[in-house]
């Protein structure tokens, strides 16, 4: 498989809420850097901190069945990809929760193995955490 395709499997993956694939998208060691000020801004170290508490502590601050992520753009060269795509759903505690996200995804052997994300943090700030007046 392709470093591209192995990342629209990941995103597909996400979007369906496989998570046997999405698990199976990452190497043991990767990373995954958020940035920002938000109570996820950090390098998150290994495939299980990176599904289990960045991306499952995501979920669970969302109405289940409400994200629809929509992948924009896929633009590869070598074993880096550039995916963009779009977050929508809805808080546990209704709010509205828009996202624009693009990530700089590393992939070797299959897996990904690092990803630098960019997204309006301070949308996410504000409506994931408001009581951190972000």
């Amino acid at each position: 498989m392709s470093p591209k395709d192995v990342v629209i499997r990941y995103v597909e993956a996400v979007r369906t809420g496989d998570l046997a694939v999405i698990r199976d998208s990452f190497a043991a060691d990767a990373t995954w850097e958020y940035p920002g000020e938000t109570p996820w801004s950090k390098v998150w170290t290994g495939r299980d901190a990176i599904v289990d508490d960045f991306l499952g502590g995501a979920g669970a601050r969302f109405v289940p069945g409400s994200m629809v992520i929509a992948l924009v753009n896929v633009l590869a060269d070598g074993d880096q990809v550039v995916a963009e795509w779009t977050s929508d759903a809805v808080t546990v505690d209704g709010t509205e929760y828009h996202n624009r996200c693009l990530g700089v995804f590393g992939v070797r052997d299959g897996r990904i193995t690092s990803v630098r994300e960019y997204a309006d943090t301070q949308h996410t700030a504000r409506v994931l955490f408001p009581g951190l007046g972000g």
